[in-house]
């Protein structure tokens, strides 16, 4: 598939103020079936942006690479965890999102992957990657955009945020899934075919209902139309 190349825009092109995601597999090269966990990792972005609607959905690139773009960083930064936590054991991600310009060069082909696109969003979601890969050995999600303040506070968020998801245990991963969906927690107790009063205590006990709560606040730091463009 054709990768989202770095290239110049042309002369006249209008950027606009995106977040860019690039997230590439952790460890591909010791799966057993690289090709069986890409499809599940775009399986994940796709039940994710059914969420969170993107501005242009994910696609694989090369080099076990996926990219997306969002309108916003809390919608990007909502769209992620969707997809850490949709995707199988065994596999995980991690997330580079960066905020600024975006520009689309060369529009997608049929067939040939995603579109060619440049501008800071991308080379800033870039140098997030690589935060990412420093930080931690398994997942792991950076943050870097226009304002310092920014991406400090939104970075500190997501370092915390990956910490807390990467203690959930597997029952726990699918009920905060469930939730984040806006499943009841009556429904997320007959999927488990727990019971509610379980389901409440794995929200309370967990940090369940952290994620929950921070994931409403992104929700609302998102302006109105800012999910999709």
């Amino acid at each position: 598939m054709m990768q989202a190349e770095t290239t110049l825009a042309p002369a006249g092109a209008t950027p606009d103020p995106r977040a860019a995601v690039i997230a590439d597999i952790v460890g591909s090269r010791r799966l057993s079936d690289r090709a069986e966990a890409q499809a599940a990792v775009l399986a994940a972005f796709a039940e994710a942006e059914r969420q969170v609607p993107p501005v242009v959905p994910a696609w694989a690139t090369v080099g076990d690479e996926f990219q997306s773009l969002h309108a916003h960083w809390a919608a990007a930064a909502r769209s992620v965890l969707r997809v850490g936590l949709a995707l199988p054991g065994g596999v995980e991600l991690r997330f580079g999102i960066g905020e600024g310009e975006h520009v689309e060069v060369a529009a997608p082909v049929e067939g040939e992957g995603g579109p060619i696109l440049d501008g800071s969003a991308w080379h800033r979601a870039r140098a997030a990657l690589e935060t990412a890969a420093d930080r931690a050995a398994g997942a792991a999600t950076a943050f870097v955009g226009e304002d310092a303040a920014l991406s400090l506070a939104l970075d500190g968020q997501l370092l915390l945020r990956d910490h807390l998801v990467g203690r959930l245990r597997a029952r726990e991963r699918r009920l905060a899934a469930a939730l984040l969906a806006g499943r009841t927690q009556a429904q997320a107790a007959r999927a488990e075919r727990i019971t509610q009063s379980a389901v409440s205590q794995a929200v309370s006990r967990s940090g369940i209902r952290e994620l929950l709560d921070l994931d409403a606040a992104l929700e609302a730091a998102t302006p109105a139309g800012g999910d999709q463009a």
